[in-house]
């Protein structure tokens, strides 16, 4: 991993969490640094993904998780029939777009983290076949949202080396305007 968090107060558990959330978000949106809508809709790779799929679909992600969390439906339905749209971007979409939207659901994720009574606090898990019948906690929550955006981080960087070379630490010294 190209970047570290360091935190001032590890004894603030919610501020560690959303650091390394934080992080994690980094090292995706890291991989677009520089590359134009074209290149982020390529899919290069054998797989189906995209990285502007990937940001697409991290962003509709973390939302409906925070969503689910607080009791409220998530604002974008998937099921099978569209669930191929939450990886790839469509239409009028644009990584400026997707990003912009990231800051907001970021700011959301960060105020209802840090606003809730306890990370003990529970919610059910959605019906689905690949989920059991359980409540999570909100402390599960971030801990699933930084495991899913570092999955997603990572397909990214394999991604974007794929497409012009480009490794994860080039990427940091090129946010950071350092020479590589």
């Amino acid at each position: 991993m190209p970047t570290h968090v360091i935190e001032k107060d590890f004894s603030d558990e919610r501020a560690t969490l959303l650091a390394f959330l934080e992080a994690q978000r980094g090292g995706l949106r890291r991989a677009l640094l520089g590359l134009t809508d074209e290149q982020a809709k390529a899919k290069p790779s054998a797989s189906e993904l995209s990285l502007g799929g990937l940001l697409k679909h991290a962003v509709e992600v973390e939302q409906g998780w925070v969503r689910r969390a607080q009791g409220l439906e998530p604002l974008i339905k998937r099921d099978e029939s569209n669930w191929p749209d939450s990886f790839r971007l469509i239409e009028d979409e644009t990584v400026k777009d997707r990003l912009a939207r990231w800051e907001v659901v970021a700011a959301e994720t960060e105020s209802f983290v840090r606003g809730v009574p306890s990370l003990e606090d529970t919610f059910d898990l959605p019906e689905a076949p690949w989920f059991p019948k359980a409540k999570v906690s909100m402390r599960w929550l971030v801990l699933h949202l930084i495991e899913e955006t570092a999955r997603h981080a990572g397909h990214a960087d394999i991604i974007r080396e794929t497409i012009d070379g480009k490794t994860a630490f080039e990427l940091v010294a090129q946010e950071r305007g350092e020479a590589a």
